[in-house]
């Protein structure tokens, strides 16, 4: 419900909830609602902190639980007007007919709102770590993560309990090449339909209209818009590696904005950057894009150690290339480990594999 200039800004003081539903019809239907939280526009002290963010459902609960955890790390900044959000409209949201890799690749969910950052329209910037480039804008650093939520895939479906039932020729429908990969890996007699892009709401709208049998959707997400409901079953890591940095919010701000950079370490989850460091060390050593099927995931292991599994596939799932690594649970040994594994699968993969 978000119209007009590409960014909106909003002060939270008394807000007034408008909620789009699908209510379901029957039982086995899929409930695909979206609840957007607008604030009356009442004069207000300058905000302390703008956070910039895109206006997807999923993107504004991850900006506000950024401006809860900084309410309870600075109590000061619960004064009316003290945080504002700034929905902003990126390129990747306006085009959803057309595959990512077709207009650019994932940078144009974030492209629009690092503009914003370095033109001192917000003052952080709230991401999904999957949706941010490698390459980070000059002047824009990525201080702190969160905590982490689930990082497994969750199967969708009305008919089957899990992929392994779905009958001969089933069409799951996903946007992610990683997904597709791996789905046709181990289950060749499955179809895809590509290109199902769209918010949480949309694609669970176009499973109950029976556009797909399935589809396969991040278990965070779900979580953080309280859709679990939905859930069919979970894929293991095994059945489906997650992609790189899934799961994990990562809030930027300007390298030169100290006070910024003071309240984002207050947010920081060590253990997240760390893994998401080590991941996006191997992402980057592939140079990888929306038109090859990547995915990488590191975990502490009871040991205390850093386990890291990656793959990469064609995008018919015909090849799936996979790789380990252990070591200590370091920054340095990590974004080692990332890159060694990068280097180990560009070798094994060949020059006409990417």
């Amino acid at each position: 419900n978000f119209t007009g200039s590409s960014i909106l800004s909003h002060g939270f003081s008394a807000p007034r909830v408008n909620s789009v539903a699908f209510a379901p019809r029957s039982r086995g239907v899929f409930a695909a609602r979206a609840s957007v939280a607008t604030e009356e526009q009442t004069p207000t002290k300058t905000a302390v902190i703008r956070i910039g963010t895109r206006g997807s459902p999923l993107a504004l609960a991850q900006a506000y639980e950024t401006r809860d955890k900084l309410i309870h790390s600075h109590p000061e900044l619960a004064e009316e007007g003290a945080i504002q959000i700034v929905i902003i409209k990126t390129t990747g949201d306006k085009i959803l007919s057309q595959p990512l890799a077709d207009i650019g690749g994932k940078g144009l969910f974030t492209k629009e709102i690092d503009e914003a950052l370095l033109d001192s329209e917000i003052d952080i910037a709230v991401h999904s770590m999957k949706d941010v480039p490698t390459y980070l804008p000059d002047r824009i650093i990525l201080p702190c993560n969160l905590p982490r939520e689930d990082v497994r895939d969750a199967f969708i479906c009305l008919t089957s309990p899990s992929l392994v039932e779905l009958p001969e020729g089933s069409i799951v429908g996903t946007a992610s090449l990683r997904r597709k990969s791996q789905l046709l890996n181990r289950y060749p007699s499955l179809k895809v339909l590509e290109n199902f892009r769209g918010n949480v709401q949309t694609r669970l709208r176009k499973l109950n209209e029976g556009v797909v049998r399935a589809t396969l959707l991040a278990l965070a997400g779900l979580k953080r818009l309280n859709m679990t409901e939905n859930v069919t079953s979970v894929l293991s890591i095994d059945d489906m590696l997650p992609a790189v940095a899934q799961g994990a919010i990562g809030i930027a701000c300007r390298n030169d904005d100290e006070k910024m950079a003071k309240y984002l370490s207050s947010l920081n989850h060590e253990d997240t950057r760390l893994a998401v460091a080590c991941e996006r060390a191997f992402l980057e050593k592939l140079e990888g894009s929306c038109r090859t099927p990547i995915a990488g995931y590191a975990q502490r292991d009871a040991d205390g150690n850093c386990i890291f599994k990656a793959l990469v596939a064609s995008p018919d799932g015909a090849k799936v290339l996979e790789t380990y690594r252990e070591g200590p649970y370091a920054y340095d040994d990590m974004v080692k480990m990332g890159v060694d594994a990068g280097e180990e699968l560009l070798s094994r993969a060949g020059p006409g594999f990417f």
